[in-house]
């Protein structure tokens, strides 16, 4: 079975498992996915994460997830940009989840970053999902 959004179907996986509370969930790697979650784990949504090979070109990512209280520490994941609509901001037009205290992640051409680094470095790009 062919996926065409690799992406948003990490962010449905993590939304799934933490709404039936699991410790951990699994993923195929990529290293688009590895660099969102390495976004993902700096701004403390996530515990950890760690890449698992199973051999002939097989491998996938085993994401720790975080809890505070018993409650989950993501809110609401979304993705914004879908393959069938790309959504590209400038750098005037990153958008602000929920008044700061969320974080929009963003591929740029200096590599994908949380929205408050992009606007330090004067880039835009394509905004891939918001999380609060």
């Amino acid at each position: 079975m062919s996926m065409n959004d690799p992406l948003g179907d990490m962010l449905t996986r993590i939304r799934n498992a933490i709404g039936r509370r699991k410790p951990t969930v699994s993923t195929p790697a990529s290293r688009l996915r590895a660099r969102v979650l390495d976004v993902m784990k700096a701004e403390g949504y996530i515990r950890d994460y760690s890449q698992i090979d199973y051999g002939n070109g097989k491998s996938e990512l085993e994401i720790q997830l975080k809890y505070f209280d018993g409650a989950p520490v993501i809110r609401e994941i979304a993705r914004v940009s879908k393959p069938g609509r790309r959504v590209y901001v400038s750098v005037k037009s990153i958008p602000q989840v929920a008044n700061g205290l969320g974080v929009a992640i963003l591929s740029t051409p200096k590599g994908v970053m949380a929205d408050h680094q992009a606007r330090e470095l004067n880039v835009g790009g394509e905004v891939l999902c918001r999380i609060f």
